[in-house]
């Protein structure tokens, strides 16, 4: 059985992480999907109905969208397809220094 440092994560380890920020990356992508869907019905119908009251969750919407990535991207860096994430993570973690 081999001892590894425990600043070198084992292939195992580095797979899950990957896997872990790539969904988190994807979890962003649909959350902002949804976000423009939903917010341009509510915008269609704001003005139609001839007020601005789509304005609101816009905003409110907006901010926790910021918020969720600016988590996701700040703690993971990049964007991408699923695959591509995955794989990328892969990379990035196969580089000496990286950070788990």
């Amino acid at each position: 059985m081999h001892s590894y440092p425990l600043s070198e994560p084992t292939a195992d380890a580095t797979e899950r992480l990957a896997r872990r920020r790539a969904g988190a990356k994807l979890g962003w992508l649909i959350h902002a999907v949804v976000y423009v869907l939903v917010n341009t019905l509510l915008v269609t119908l704001s003005l139609a109905s001839g007020r601005g009251w789509a304005v609101f969750p816009l905003l409110g919407w907006g901010l926790g969208l910021a918020v969720h990535g600016a988590v996701v991207f700040l703690t993971t860096g990049g964007a991408g397809i699923y695959d591509r994430m995955v794989q990328a993570e892969r990379q990035r973690m196969a580089q000496p220094g990286a950070r788990s």
